[in-house]
C-alpha cells in the first residue's frame, strides 16, 4: 500500500480492469495529466464522475430564496439558479402534474439537456431535484406513452431513462433530492441517484415494479442495495412495500424527515438549508470529496484509500491555498 501510494504524489487518471476504464478527469488545471499508480492497476472501480472542467465560486449561507431567470425551454422541467447569497445552488423543478411526474420521452429529453448544460455551468455548487406538483415527487416512467411502444422502441427507452439518471449521479457537485410527496419505481430511482435524500413525513417511496411482474430499469437493483444494505432492498424489492418518510429515515433510505408544512414543500426547504451548509465550504474539495467517496466504494478497502490519498493531494498545493483565502474572505 505504501508502495502504492508513493508512486502517486498529487496524480489521479486511469485505471483499466478487465475492459472496465475509470477516468477521472477533474477541472483541466486542476488535474492535467494525473493518474492513478500503476500499481493499482487491474482492480475494479466504477465509471468517474468527473467529465467537465469546473471552477470554484465564492459562496456563503443566506436565509433568502431568490430565484433568477427560469430556463422556460419546456414546462414540464424547470431550472432555477439562485441568486444573492444563495448564488451556485440550481433547483431541478419538475412540473408534469398531467402525468404525475412521470418519465415520458419529452422528460427525459429535458432532463438530459439540463445536466449537459450544469456539467458546463462553472459557477454551479449545489443541485436540488424536487417536484413542483404537490404531492409529487415523481413516479415510474410514462407506462400510458410506453403502451403506445413498439416492443423495438421499449429497450432504447428504457436505457435512456438509466443514462440519464446515471448523468445525474456524475455530476461533480452535491446532489439533494426533495421528497415531499410520492416517490415510487422510477422515482426513487432518481432520488437514489443524489447524494442525499431528505424527505417530508407524509412522503411515500418504494421500488414497486414487482407487482407489474418487471423489475426496475433505472437501477434500482444496484444503488437501492448500496444505500440500505443487500438484505433490507430485498426484502423491499420482492414486496414492492412503500414507506413512508418516517420509515425511510429508520432504514437510511432518507437523511433527513420532516413534518409537511402547508406549504407543503417542507423538504425543499430542508434541502434549500443543506445546500447553503455547503456554499461556504471549498468547491473543489467538495468535489474532489464526492469522488473520493463515490469511487472508494465501489473498490476494496486498500484500493479506496489509495484513491483517497491520490485526491488528498490535489488539495495541498497553490490552487488549494488560494480556495481557502477566497471562502474566508466571501
Amino acid at each position: 500500500m505504501a508502495a502504492a501510494v508513493a508512486t502517486a504524489p498529487g496524480t489521479l487518471g486511469s485505471l483499466h480492469a478487465g475492459g472496465v476504464r475509470l477516468v477521472a478527469a477533474c477541472n483541466a488545471r486542476l488535474c492535467q495529466g494525473l493518474r492513478f499508480p500503476s500499481s493499482l492497476a487491474g482492480r475494479r472501480v466504477g465509471q468517474a464522475i468527473w467529465a467537465q472542467s469546473w471552477v470554484p465560486v465564492a459562496g456563503g449561507p443566506a436565509p433568502r430564496r431568490g430565484y433568477s431567470s427560469e430556463v422556460k425551454t419546456e414546462d414540464e422541467l424547470r431550472v432555477r439558479h439562485l441568486e444573492d447569497e444563495n448564488r451556485g445552488i440550481v433547483v431541478l423543478g419538475i412540473n408534469r402534474a398531467y402525468g404525475k411526474n412521470s418519465l415520458s420521452k419529452n422528460l427525459i429529453k429535458m432532463l438530459s439537456k439540463a445536466v449537459d448544460a450544469l456539467k458546463s455551468d462553472k459557477k454551479v455548487r449545489t443541485i436540488i431535484i424536487r417536484s413542483e406538483v404537490p404531492g409529487i415527487f415523481r413516479a415510474g416512467a410514462d407506462l400510458k406513452e410506453r403502451a403506445k411502444m413498439s416492443s423495438s422502441e421499449v429497450g432504447p427507452f428504457v436505457s435512456k431513462i438509466r443514462a440519464v439518471i446515471n448523468d445525474i449521479a456524475n455530476l461533480p457537485v452535491p446532489m439533494i433530492a426533495a421528497i415531499d410527496g410520492l416517490a415510487l419505481g422510477g422515482g426513487l430511482e432518481l432520488a437514489l441517484a443524489c447524494d442525499i435524500r431528505v424527505a417530508a413525513s407524509s412522503a411515500k417511496m418504494g421500488l414497486v415494479e414487482t407487482k407489474l411482474a418487471i423489475i426496475s430499469g433505472g437501477v434500482g437493483t444496484q444503488r437501492l442495495p448500496r444505500a440500505i444494505g443487500m438484505s433490507l432492498a430485498k426484502e423491499l424489492i420482492f414486496s414492492a412495500r412503500v414507506l413512508d418518510g418516517q420509515e425511510a429515515k429508520a432504514v437510511g433510505l432518507i437523511s433527513h424527515v420532516l413534518e409537511q408544512n402547508q406549504e407543503g414543500d417542507a423538504a425543499y426547504r430542508k434541502a434549500l438549508d443543506l445546500a447553503r451548509e455547503f456554499l461556504p465550504q471549498g468547491p473543489v474539495a467538495v468535489r474532489v470529496a464526492k469522488l473520493a467517496i463515490n469511487q472508494g466504494m465501489e473498490v476494496d478497502l486498500v484500493t479506496g484509500l489509495a484513491m483517497e490519498e491520490a485526491c488528498y493531494a490535489q488539495r495541498k498545493g497553490p490552487l488549494a491555498i488560494k480556495e481557502n483565502k477566497r471562502n474566508r474572505n466571501s
